[in-house]
């Protein structure tokens, strides 16, 4: 039996069955099914009671996890590349405190959502986020998005600044320069087979502190068998990040192997009107420990006119 959360999208078991063509995005139909099944595994010590949410739009369904008191304003939540809610697990309890969270897995990614991906370069993300906020009953949110998912998030800031209201970046894409050559490197080391993966993981998401072991054999296993995307992420121009008139956070590390983090910063920083920057130099792409900082930022109150 399901029932319904806001405009059309429907709670349901998250242990319902994935369509097949969801092996697209994956090597082997073996290695799909165990991400899968690991990630299915990992929803349940989501760290507070939570709804599963399944929204359909035209690009297929979409899987959201939903938590948090139903009157608190609402706060979407993007994961980036190879990643899925999940990335949310140290952030959520305290977050879900003061907010109406909504952890999206992003179409096209290893999740429990549709497999499409539609054009970066396209209005199609920003579609399919429309479909999502409507089904799920939302009319404008703050968003909190890293790396692809950071991208994502600005993109659609940028095309619907009415539906935005604060805008948390980590690590995002779109700003400063995409490191191509890491990438290249990247594909080198897979062809090494697991070595290969392990060390292209450690460099590209800066996961060396040996603490991070079981953060990185998830990495590793995803990117094992998964096939990311390799579309270059549009850049947003100056002109549009000045129209950005939303409270903006960024948070970047100095490391970053696949974003230019300073240029982001400095970008951001000349750019955008109520943007606030940080940038950590000695952190990778992958952040952690950010929960209150941007927490702090999403329950700052609005400055008197």
């Amino acid at each position: 039996m399901s029932t319904r959360e806001g405009g059309g999208a429907v709670r349901t078991d998250a242990g319902a069955e994935v369509r097949s063509d969801v092996r697209a995005l994956y090597k082997s139909q073996a290695g799909a099914a165990e991400i899968l099944r690991r990630y299915r595994a990992a929803l349940e010590s989501w760290p507070v009671p939570a709804e599963h949410v399944r929204v359909p739009t035209r690009q297929g369904e979409t899987f959201v996890v939903v938590s948090g008191p139903a009157d608190a304003p609402p706060l979407v939540l993007l994961h980036g590349s190879g990643a899925n809610t999940t990335m949310w697990l140290g952030d959520v309890a305290d977050w879900s405190r003061h907010f109406r969270t909504y952890a999206v897995d992003v179409i096209g990614e290893p999740g429990l959502s549709a497999p499409a991906r539609p054009s970066l370069a396209s209005e199609d993300p920003a579609r399919w986020l429309d479909e999502v906020l409507d089904g799920l009953g939302i009319s404008a949110t703050a968003l909190v998005g890293t790396s692809l998912g950071g991208w994502w998030a600005l993109d659609y800031a940028r095309r619907r600044p009415e539906r935005v209201t604060r805008l948390a970046l980590l690590c995002p894409g779109g700003i400063g320069r995409q490191k191509v050559g890491w990438l290249f490197r990247a594909l080198l080391l897979r062809a090494l087979g697991r070595r290969g993966v392990v060390r292209s993981v450690r460099k590209g998401a800066g996961l060396e502190d040996p603490g991070l072991q079981s953060v990185l054999d998830t990495v590793v296993l995803t990117f094992t068998h998964f096939r990311p995307r390799t579309e270059r992420l549009p850049i947003v121009a100056d002109e549009a990040l000045r129209r950005l008139a939303m409270p903006v956070l960024v948070i970047a590390g100095g490391r970053d192997a696949l974003f230019d983090s300073a240029g982001t910063a400095r970008r951001v920083r000349a750019c955008v009107p109520r943007a606030t920057v940080h940038l950590l130099p000695e952190a990778g792409h992958a952040l952690f420990g950010q929960t209150d900082t941007v927490l702090d930022f999403l329950r700052a109150p609005e400055p008197a006119r």
